[in-house]
Formats: C-alpha cells, structure tokens, sequence
C-alpha cells in the first residue's frame, strides 16, 4: 500500500495527504509524494530540504520548516516549488549612500523602494545588483551568488543602515554576530516607528513567535508557543502625538531587536493593536484614522506612502580587528517631514 493517499499538482503547488507511519520525517514523506510527479524529477532530497527550510512546505494550515518534522498519518501535506532563478545578478550602476567602506565591509544607508537581494518578481534593480557593480569582483560569491555578502536585510520598503561583507571571513563573523543577536556580542539594532495609538507599557518587551501563514505567503502571524520561530522585540514609546492627549493618536516608538524576523516589527506591533502608520499590510484597518492627523501630516503620510519604519542605528564588531562601530542614520526627508507636522499638531 502506497503511504500516499493522494497527490495533486497545480502549477507550482503540490498537495498529498500521508498514509503511511505517524513517525515518518516531513521531507521523507513529502519526498514520496514528489516522487512521481513531474516536478519531482528536479527536486533532490537536499533541494526539498532547502524549500521546508525556507518556509514553502506545509502540514495541514501551518508553515512547517524543519525536515525532520514528524507527520500524522492523514496529515495534508503541501510544498510550493518557487520557479527557477538566473544563475547570478549581474550589475548594476544604481547609486549607494555609503556611510562607511573598507577591505572588509561596506555600511549603506537603504533607500526605501530598495529590495536587497534577486526574488522572482525583482530579479534586477536590488540592492545586491547595486554592490556588485559598486565593489566588482571582490563581492561575487561570498555568502552565496544570489545573495552576495549579504548577512542580514530590510524590507524592500523600510530604509536605513545596513551592513554588507566583502570578504569570507567577514561574511563568517557578520553572520555569526547576526546569528547571536547581539546576546553575548556587541550586536545592536535600532529602528524609529510611527505607529498608531501609545502602546502601554511605554517601555516593554513582546516575545511572541512568528510564522508565515500558509494561505498569504506575503504575511507573517504571531502564533502560539511551540510554534514558529521565536521572535523578541523590545520597545520604548519616545514621543506622543499629540504630546499631552489623554489617547495619543499616534507615537514615536524605538524598537530594539533581539531576533530578526521577517516583519518582526510590524507583525508584534500590529499584534499589540498598535500597526504602522502606511502599513497596508498590517494596518489597513486603521486607514480611518488618519482623520485625527492635522492636514500637513496627512499629506506627509500619503507622500511617503510606505510603512512608517526607519533602521536608525547598526552596531557590531568588525571582523578583522574586533572594533566595536557603531552607525546612525537619521529618518529620510519624507519620513522626517511626517514627524515634523506630527509634531506641529
């Protein structure tokens, strides 16, 4: 008896329902359901597993990233096979705010409207295209070829200081610093966020686990303990507007990242009923508030026409010597000019 019940194949998806032993691990079982099928004759068992890892395998309604994952018998297994990239980026004279360069690294200043690195849909005009034609062949290869140097990375839409390496030995110990957020090294991450309402306490942490939701694949949800991937942001409300409300309408709030999530920010601040401002991801149920801003602040928010997040400060050690650096960036004029009519109200 076959320990697949049934497979369907829908494009780019595959759906099978399991059969076979409850202990069996998740890319083994999902493995004899590509067997079969036409997609399965490009998909190796390492292949499979770089998929689960990378959050397109599913069990039931859940996002299941770990290949030695368990399934029940009767469970709804499902893998989305994302089409095949080019090769490599090749490069691209986009203009970079370097804040700071060496042998070692390069520390830019990202425009929002930026993507950092090649996805289908943006396979050119990323920030990695950018780097390579800024550093030449000194970036190809190091972390990867689709994803050059890159150690960590912003929202296409969220702007602010980022890091990139330019050596192996630099990627190694960026990505190991990344890795340990910052808990027994001198990793730090701040963001500036505009945000809807005061969040309370106006200092505190929010330890809630993330997961990508299996029926919107651009949306990240804060899920129950023991599933998805931790996530711990810890924020401090800096300024209220208006500043003596008895119920702000909006607040300036510094977020300090202990983990690095995808949304972190935006999904744990949603969650806590307080989206972004420009959010239309998180926040679109909060448009009718914007008739409690002073004109010139709504007009500020539609110019910027983005979720109101800004990387304000990156600190960590450099890979060759050790230094402890850190780099600021203050929020972009649009951005800037939000908190300025925010501020006149």
């Amino acid at each position: 008896m076959s320990s697949i019940d049934s497979v369907t194949e829908s494009g780019d998806r595959i759906d099978a329902t399991w059969a076979g032993d409850a202990a069996t691990r998740f890319d083994k079982a999902l493995a004899q359901a590509i067997a079969e099928l036409p997609a399965g004759a490009d998909l190796s068992r390492s292949r499979l597993q770089q998929l689960i890892r990378a959050g397109h395998a599913s069990v039931g309604d859940a996002i299941v990233t770990d290949p030695g994952a368990r399934v029940a018998t009767g469970a709804r297994l499902g893998l989305i096979v994302p089409p095949p990239e080019p090769a490599a980026p090749a490069p691209e004279p986009i203009p970079l705010d370097v804040i700071y360069e060496d042998d070692a690294l390069i520390v830019i200043d990202k425009p929002a409207g930026l993507v950092v690195h090649p996805a289908p849909g943006s396979p050119s005009g990323t920030l990695v295209n950018a780097l390579l034609a800024h550093c030449g062949d000194s970036l190809s290869g190091i972390g990867g070829v689709r994803r050059p140097g890159i150690v960590h990375r912003l929202d296409k839409d969220t702007s602010g200081v980022m890091v990139v390496a330019k050596t192996d030995r630099a990627h190694q110990s960026l990505a190991a610093q990344f890795a340990d957020h910052g808990r027994t090294g001198p990793l730090q991450r701040a963001y500036a966020a505009l945000c809807w309402g005061a969040p309370l306490p106006r200092a505190g942490t929010i330890d809630a686990p993330l997961e990508r939701m299996a029926h919107n694949r651009e949306k990240i949800a804060v899920v129950a303990r023991g599933r998805g991937r931790e996530a711990i942001t810890h924020y401090r409300v800096e300024e209220n507007f208006p500043p003596r409300a008895a119920e702000p309408v909006v607040s300036l709030v510094r977020c300090e990242l202990e983990t690095g999530r995808t949304h972190q920010i935006r999904v744990h601040l949603a969650h806590r009923g307080h989206p972004l401002l420009g959010d239309t991801l998180y926040g679109s149920g909060f448009r009718t508030k914007e008739v409690h801003l002073n004109d010139a602040a709504r007009q500020a928010l539609s110019a910027l026409g983005r979720q109101a997040l800004h990387a304000t400060l990156l600190g960590f050690a450099h890979p060759d010597t050790d230094e402890e650096m850190v780099f600021e960036s203050a929020p972009p004029p649009p951005m800037q000019r939000l908190l300025d009519a925010l501020r006149e109200g």
